[in-house]
């Protein structure tokens, strides 16, 4: 319970201005590596995903997945541009590798890196806390939703519709700040974010 608190709470770590603005070849390395690793993890977690479909709506409690890629490299590399970059190539990578959604994994990962990227850009990229991550990752779960709710559920009541964005939301708030922020550590701890703000 104190760690939770503990990632929950606004540290300096999370707030402090990363003030190089430029992308550097080591910022476009891990984006890229972060994305890859997503991308080849979407193909395995598409069948679990369709495995799961007799949760009915509470399968979208597993939605963050799908979102990870936007919201652990901007975490990390805090740049403009990250969290769009990496679900663009996270969603790439799976529709070459044969995403069982094909061309329209683009079109989820663009929405949903826009959506989370417009959230860092209005806080011109300077605060990293729990809160924002939050709210980075409702927005992207809100775009999916709609995204989803358009090209998928066209014809379900708005009921249901109602209920599935209430999962994603939960899992959006919930579990993918806290994934993420442990994602970052784990990595950081492992020595591989060296030159990468704290």
């Amino acid at each position: 319970m104190t760690e939770v608190l503990e990632i929950m709470s606004l540290t300096r770590a999370q707030t402090q201005p990363y003030d190089a603005p430029s992308w550097r070849t080591r910022d476009i390395v891990i984006t890229a590596v972060i994305a890859v690793a997503f991308g080849l993890a979407f193909l395995g977690f598409g069948f679990v995903w369709s495995a799961l479909n007799f949760l009915g709506p509470a399968q979208n409690l597993l939605y963050a997945v799908w979102l990870m890629p936007a919201i652990v490299a901007a975490a990390i590399v805090r740049k403009p541009g990250a969290a769009l970059f990496a679900e663009m190539v996270a969603a790439g990578l799976s529709t070459l590798l044969g995403s069982q959604w094909g061309p329209d994994t683009l079109l989820s990962g663009f929405v949903q890196g826009a959506a989370a990227e417009m959230v860092f850009a209005f806080t011109l990229y300077r605060f990293w806390s729990w809160p924002v991550l939050a709210a980075a990752s409702l927005a992207s779960a809100a775009a999916a939703w709609v995204h989803d709710w358009v090209v998928y559920y066209p014809a379900f009541a708005l009921d249901a519709i109602l209920v599935i964005g209430a999962f994603m939301a939960v899992s959006a708030v919930v579990i993918l700040p806290l994934a993420a922020i442990l994602l970052v550590r784990a990595l950081r701890d492992a020595g591989v974010l060296e030159g990468f703000p704290a």
